[in-house]
């Protein structure tokens, strides 16, 4: 059993009824034997097809610390807890085998992970330690709208690299809380100017998907950009 002392893992920021975590990357072999005991036999066998120690180490830390909010947001024990994917990739919660009535996400880059929880709606959040890119032309090229292109190339150096991982999780954070992945025109999906001029937070809407308005959220810190995205109640 994890006690909350032992945990790798800490509320980093609450929004209304969304719990975001932050969660310990870094080696820890201790944390890591006690993490695979959570996982059931189906986690175990995706453990072992990973070919890099780097790559178990992050699943499983954060597989681990998922399965533990989760069971205590639904009140649940650790085997009665299961997983199943929707029809775009997106996985949801089961408990004793039904679909359990919460949301959650997970991303993680580096020695960090972020995982958010709310009680209904969709959701998504993104973290990306702000290393170099040999390719960042390319992503640039490739997933911005041409707005976010030319702020983007008005900059340089550390502060472009600083803007694009900014861009980059709150579009990110967008496309994982919407749920039908790499359908989505990513380009079309502009960042609010709001947001690209420095504001924290905007409430939009979308041309792609205008049934819902969603709230974009910075998360980022000296040491990771991060983001997160949630559909805003009627």
């Amino acid at each position: 059993m994890i006690t909350h002392a032992d945990s790798w893992w800490r509320r980093f920021e609450s929004i209304g009824e969304i719990a975001v975590f932050h969660v310990d990357l870094i080696p820890h072999q201790g944390r890591e034997a006690e993490s695979l005991a959570w996982l059931d036999g189906e986690e175990r066998l995706r453990w072992e097809r990973f070919q890099s120690p780097t790559a178990q180490r992050r699943y499983v830390l954060c597989r681990a610390a998922l399965r533990a909010i989760l069971g205590r947001q639904l009140g649940c024990l650790n085997e009665s807890l299961g997983f199943e994917v929707a029809k775009h990739g997106k996985p949801f919660a089961l408990v004793n085998g039904l679909p359990a009535s919460i949301s959650f996400n997970v991303s993680h880059s580096g020695n960090h992970g972020l995982i958010a929880v709310a009680p209904r709606g969709r959701l998504g959040v993104d973290v990306e330690e702000r290393a170099s890119r040999r390719n960042l032309e390319n992503l640039i090229e490739g997933v911005f709208s041409p707005h976010e292109k030319a702020e983007l190339e008005s900059l340089d150096g550390c502060q472009k690299l600083h803007e694009f991982f900014r861009f980059w999780t709150i579009k990110e954070a967008l496309v994982k809380a919407h749920g039908k992945g790499l359908s989505m025109k990513v380009a079309e999906l502009e960042i609010p100017e709001d947001m690209r001029h420095g504001a924290s937070k905007s409430i939009c809407q979308f041309a792609q998907i205008p049934e819902t308005s969603w709230c974009l959220e910075d998360m980022g810190t000296s040491e990771f950009a991060a983001a997160i995205a949630y559909e805003v109640s009627p």
